[in-house]
């Protein structure tokens, strides 16, 4: 009962292990260049919950000092993921424009399909 218990108190770690490693497995097993992006973006997240997960503590307290306070919240980690959303989306919004180029250029956004016609030329 106590594996179960402690697997259960452990939830967020195992949404952000399946997430790693499905977004991991798009990005290596399709050839769409937008299913490789919505791998990448599912990679990014599994990121976030990394680094957010260990930065709440139960019973914490806002990062003031003070006489009677117990441990505190360390809001560092927080900070830095938003600053890493703004960078994911900005990253997404490059990727998908260069896919559009890519369509316009290739008529395909299919990595095979490109490499073939490479290949042919």
């Amino acid at each position: 009962m106590a594996i179960l218990e402690q697997t259960v108190a452990h939830y967020n770690h195992w949404v952000m292990i399946f997430l790693m490693i499905s977004g991991l497995y798009i990005v290596v097993a399709r050839g769409n260049m937008v299913k490789k992006l919505v791998g990448l973006g599912l990679f990014q997240t599994s990121v976030y919950l990394l680094y957010i997960s260990p930065g709440k503590i139960l019973g914490g307290t806002p990062p003031i000092l003070g006489e009677g306070l117990g441990p505190y919240s360390n809001p560092l980690p927080h900070v830095l993921i938003l600053t890493a959303i703004v960078v994911g989306v900005a990253t997404l919004a490059l990727g998908l424009a260069l896919v559009v180029r890519i369509n316009e250029s290739f008529g395909t956004i299919e990595e095979d399909e490109i490499f073939a016609e490479e290949d042919d030329t």
